[in-house]
């Protein structure tokens, strides 16, 4: 018999409690205890991002973190962060610049960009890159995602300035 405990978490601001599997991950819980579809699961090793969520403001991948070690702490999901508008910016220049096609790695690219872009305002094409390298996409050739993430940096810090 699978061991099961009680957790609280919560997730894109409403508190969650739940009895799970000892041994679940928090994509699966996410998906499958809360409905929460948007985020993915790819490769199901850590590699691909596409389950990739905000734990207490880091984004981590959901496939490689427990649900229970989630427990107290404060999980952000693409649905909460596109609910806020926190990313609308960002999303918007992800359709212009035609990065995104199946849509699949769309969710944990963006958690992803927008971690870079609260991090550092101004990052070029390399360092977009190289932030984004954990995040697969089969689909775009990554071109018109660095274009986006690149042409909402700039947009924030025109912004900023006026």
């Amino acid at each position: 018999m699978e061991t099961e405990l009680d957790i609280t978490v919560t997730v894109n601001g409403e508190r969650s409690s739940r009895r799970i599997p000892a041994r679940r991950n928090l994509v699966d819980f996410l998906r499958y205890d809360l409905g929460l579809t948007g985020s993915h699961v790819g490769c199901e090793h850590g590699v691909c991002g596409a389950c990739t969520v905000r734990l207490d403001g880091v984004i981590v991948r959901g496939c490689l973190t427990l649900a229970a070690q989630s427990d107290g702490l404060e999980v952000e999901t693409i649905e909460g962060v596109s609910d806020t508008g926190e990313i609308a910016d960002l999303q918007e220049a992800f359709i212009e610049r035609n990065a995104l096609q199946c849509g699949f790695c769309t969710p944990g690219m963006l958690l992803t960009a927008a971690e870079l872009l609260a991090r550092e305002a101004t990052p070029d094409r390399d360092r977009i890159r190289e932030f984004l390298s954990g995040n697969y996409c089969r689909c775009t050739g990554y071109q018109a995602i660095v274009d986006a993430v690149e042409t909402t940096a700039k947009s924030r810090t025109a912004g900023a300035g006026s």
